[in-house]
């Protein structure tokens, strides 16, 4: 396939009930020309899908998931519902006026003025109008007006209110069912519980009047239920069954053998004994607890989007633009690059942008987690969704919509939530030829009953019903997904971005965590300690200028930490005539000295024996030993070819390093340091943050390379690095975990995102992992569990030894609960606590 047309897509599905449903979607699209993957999670009801346009459609795609009897969402409703709060209106003419020109704008398909409130309702296409649009037309007109509310229609929200509105649908079916399938029960059983009848309905007098009353509570009931049979009974005739097949079956196939005893009791033949041979409140009850049970599951589900609803309340819906010396109050949405916003103390921020002017404290807690608020000037960087606390700022917006951090938070908490883990794989492929084996046992069950087992038909009918009515496919399909779900969604809310489920089952796998030194255990700011001078030639203080001017042109934390200190001290320097790096040794310059220039070389000792530096002794040797030996970097400082200082710079570790090593090393974890520092200085830093094994002197690019080996050695490796010059090594690494300084961070980098500055989030990282992966296994076990044991018990293999048979009504129950189970077991999740440091 040519990479070029190759496209990746994630597009709702709606009409999922079970995973044989996900299954069916996932065979035959993944086996259509043109599909590279094809992917169904039953949980989020999407489907993840790579295919080639150039041989395939999207309107193709649609087609044949229609066919299966689903709907594949192509398009999403870009509708707006905006009310206006209108200024200056006198009369019904005003209010007919605005409504007549804003009505007649491209785009709007609703405008409504209400003159006693002075509000407007206008229902707009986004793509085509904007609310600034609206207002200007109406200002135009000689009114004014403001945003008052705003209903937007994003994928998610949309999703979520149709979710909603289902379960309220649910709601309004279900408490009828439950009350009638009762009365059917309490009626059909009142001998048995010693409830006495009128007489005029009794079995034992007027057998015809007992049955048509349950048969007549009953129809209701299958009524109110019917989707079982609308999708059930189609599924089944397309060769494809899921679990409302077996419902439908199920229960039809009860309510016709009653149905039928019904019509011969009204025909005299033998009225007294079928009588007690009806199944109505078999249906009844069935089809009201699995409609419980379907509405426990929803509303669970509902639950397990939560992290994104709370993401997504972070951004107002509306901003204060400031234009032409107004302040109008627009949509975030429709917020462009280059646009002034006013944020008002209390109010948070719309979209990423740089502040213009103004001072104030900004909350980023909901973030990074970082409890402090942030001062903020103009120039300083502020995101979308934090909290202003105190002061007006006014910010230039240069990353809106999709771009900002927030969109890219929830986009990948989305992907992440829509992905699969390997641990799945077993699952899904037993769920597609589920749904046909239980119908094959039930019928084998039923048959062997009557025919070998010499039993009565009732007996043989209770064995066939309960077979298809215990049996959960949802508890498998479901296992898996929701707990990825809720694990990286309560990941989000912890500052832990996990990429995809795959990303999540490795992280439990990690045996060994490889940590970058430079700004992941320490730092990454490190600072001049120690400046030895030796020099006859020039004083400390041209030295240093010197030293900043060579070093000016360097990106390196070194440098940095050099020039800065050069610069507290008020030092004049000036930018090198030339400059260049030696990797792994150092850098040498050319420097202007008075009026000529000098040849520079600051590095370590093999740069100066290289270069064969006059006045290197043994003692200045050890002197730089016993700097390393403390922790510190030492360098050599050269001009012209003569050694002129020693000088040591540190990076000191992060407060929460020993605490967290620990903490790993408890959880069975081998923790690595890699580092570019000599030996003895990564020794002593090593030594320090409680860490047993370094590699020391590696090379940028040779980081990679390092992993490699370790995973040679059989390790599962995870990598810790800041996501960008270690981008390779994370890329290498079994698990790549990029560690951001705040929420400025490379997202793209690694398998798992670190919104933190700090190595709490490794420790949360792992420990959510394993939590997650034990909670699916005890999920899968669960739903494997239960149809292993409940089939072969609802067959009456347990009869034939003398035990129970089992109740159709309690296998409905039983197969109810288990799926809710399952949903609620993943939700424990939500609950989740990072390990103490």
């Amino acid at each position: 396939m040519g990479a070029a047309n190759m496209k990746k897509m994630t597009l709702p599905v709606r009409g999922m009930h079970c995973a044989s449903c996900s299954a069916r979607i996932e065979k035959v699209v993944g086996g259509l020309d043109g599909v590279e993957e094809c992917t169904v999670n039953l949980a989020s009801e999407t489907m993840n899908v790579e295919f080639d346009e150039a041989r395939l459609s999207l309107e193709a795609l649609a087609h044949q998931v229609k066919e299966l009897g689903f709907e594949l969402v192509l398009s999403r409703d870009l509708r707006q519902e905006v009310v206006l709060e209108i200024q200056g209106m006198s009369c019904a003419s005003c209010s007919s006026r605005i409504e007549k020109v804003v009505g007649g704008l491209p785009g709007v398909s609703v405008c409504s003025v209400n003159l006693a409130t002075e509000k407007a309702r206008v229902v707009f296409a986004a793509d085509l109008v904007r609310v600034r649009d609206l207002i200007q037309t109406i200002k135009e007109l000689g009114f004014s007006a403001t945003v008052s509310q705003v209903e937007g229609r994003s994928s998610f929200a949309e999703k979520q209110k149709e979710n909603r509105q289902r379960l309220r649908a649910m709601v309004r079916r279900l408490w009828p069912a439950l009350f009638l399938a009762l009365l059917v029960m309490v009626f059909s059983m009142s001998e048995m519980v010693g409830i006495s009848l009128p007489a005029a309905v009794t079995p034992g007098q007027h057998p015809f009047r007992y049955a048509l009353i349950q048969f007549l509570l009953v129809v209701p009931v299958l009524w109110l239920g019917r989707n079982f049979y609308l999708i059930g009974i189609p599924a089944l005739f397309r060769r494809a069954p899921n679990m409302d097949s077996l419902i439908a079956l199920g229960t039809g196939a009860a309510f016709i053998y009653s149905t039928w005893n019904l019509i011969e009791i009204g025909m005299g033949i033998e009225p007294f004994h079928k009588a007690h041979d009806l199944y109505f409140e078999s249906a009844a009850m069935l089809i009201a607890l699995v409609s419980l049970g379907k509405y426990l599951e929803a509303r669970s589900k509902l639950k397990t989007s939560d992290a994104i609803s709370k993401l997504m309340a972070l951004t107002p819906d509306t901003a204060t633009l400031l234009k032409d010396g107004e302040q109008i109050k627009i949509l975030a949405a429709e917020i462009v690059k280059g646009d002034h916003i006013l944020v008002r103390p209390g109010d948070r921020v719309a979209v990423d942008g740089l502040v213009k002017s103004g001072e104030s404290a900004v909350d980023e807690s909901m973030l990074t987690g970082e409890s402090i608020a942030l001062k903020k000037g103009p120039g300083d960087r502020l995101y979308g969704g934090t909290l202003n606390k105190n002061g007006a700022l006014t910010v230039v917006a240069d990353k809106v919509g999709e771009e900002t951090m927030v969109a890219r938070i929830i986009r990948l908490v989305e992907d992440a939530q829509g992905s699969k883990a390997p641990i799945a794989n077993l699952a899904d492929r037993i769920s597609l030829y589920f749904v046909p084996t239980v119908m094959v046992i039930a019928l084998v069950a039923g048959l062997s009953w009557y025919f070998v087992g010499q039993a009565d038909f009732t007996f043989a009918l209770r064995i066939f019903i309960a077979v298809l009515v215990i049996a959960c496919p949802c508890a498998m399909g479901l296992a898996t997904p929701t707990s990825i779900m809720v694990g990286t969604g309560r990941g989000a809310q912890l500052g832990v971005l996990v990429k995809n489920g795959g990303a999540l089952e490795m992280a439990q796998k990690v045996q060994t965590i490889i940590f970058d030194k430079t700004g992941t255990l320490t730092h990454g700011r490190p600072s001049l300690t120690d400046f030895l001078h030796f020099s006859r030639q020039f004083d400390r203080e041209t030295l240093l200028a010197l030293l900043a001017s060579a070093e000016s042109s360097s990106e390196h934390p070194l440098a940095e930490a050099l020039v800065n200190y050069v610069r507290q001290k008020q030092l004049p320097f000036s930018a090198p005539l030339a400059f260049q790096a030696v990797p792994g040794r150092g850098i040498e310059a050319q420097v202007s000295c008075g009026q000529q220039s000098c040849a520079l070389l600051l590095g370590n000792v093999t740069l100066m024996q290289e270069r064969e530096v006059g006045g290197l002794s043994v003692e200045i040797i050890a002197q730089a030993a016993e700097l390393s030996a403390a922790g510190k970097t030492a360098l050599y400082l050269s001009i012209n070819g003569e050694l002129q200082a020693l000088v040591g710079v540190a990076d000191h570790i992060k407060s929460e390093t020993p605490a967290t090593i620990r903490k790993l090393r408890a959880m069975g974890l081998e923790v690595v340091m890699l580092t570019g520092d000599n030996e003895k200085t990564a020794q002593a830093i090593a030594a320090e943050a409680g860490i047993d094994r370094v590699i020391a002197g590696v090379l940028p690019d040779h980081k990679a390379q390092e992993v490699k080996r370790l995973q040679e050695e059989g390790r599962v490796v995870a990598m810790v690095g800041d996501g960008i010059n270690d981008a390779p090594a994370l890329a290498t690494a079994d698990l790549g975990i990029a560690m951001g300084t705040g929420i400025d961070v490379a997202i793209e980098s690694g398998d798992v995102v670190l919104m933190k500055g700090n190595l709490d989030g490794v420790v949360t990282a792992l420990a959510l992992s394993r939590a997650t992966m034990t909670n699916i296994k005890q999920n899968l076990f669960w739903a494997f569990a239960y149809n292993i044991i409940g089939i072969p018990v609802a067959a009456g293999v347990l009869y034939i030894f003398g035990g129970p048979t089992l109740n159709p009504m309690l296998a409905g129950a039983a197969m109810a609960l288990s799926s809710v189970s399952v949903v609620t077991n993943a939700l424990r999740l939500r609950f989740f606590t990072s390990p103490q440091v």
